[in-house]
């Protein structure tokens, strides 16, 4: 009986683990998603405001598609150790590029919200996406 009960338990430990996951890599994509189509609703604002800041504006492209797809794989668990990787550093360098002026308490809390995320993305690198994902349904 008791190994049925440690079985049960690991199960649902598993389920919970799983799904928890799945969710946190949700999360942590849907900023990304929302912004990348924000860009493109907002395409000439957010044009101007990376020349403002002294970005080029033919990056924009580049920007919206890392945003979108970055998030897109984050969620469906795709190529997740890398493209984690890839966008812990393009949150650490916009951080650093349009939050820079940390006087400003906004800008402060921004870029450490800019920090903090790019932490997460370095715990899926660390982590992988888990069971609910492209990249363990490959391994299987």
């Amino acid at each position: 009986m008791s190994a049925i009960l440690t079985s049960t338990q690991s199960t649902s430990t598993n389920t919970l683990r799983n799904s928890t996951e799945l969710a946190g890599r949700i999360l942590l994509a849907a900023i990304f998603l929302i912004s990348g189509v924000g860009k493109i609703a907002g395409y000439e604002a957010t044009a101007g405001y990376m020349a403002a800041m002294g970005v080029p504006t033919f990056l924009l492209p580049l920007v919206i598609a890392t945003e979108v797809l970055g998030a897109l794989a984050i969620v469906a668990g795709f190529q997740t150790r890398i493209v984690a990787f890839l966008l812990a550093g393009f949150t650490l360098l916009t951080g650093a590029i349009f939050h820079s002026n940390l006087g400003d308490q906004i800008q402060m809390i921004m870029f450490l919200k800019n920090i903090s995320i790019a932490g997460a993305f370095l715990i899926l690198v660390a982590n992988g996406a888990g069971a609910y994902s492209l990249d363990a349904r490959k391994a299987n």
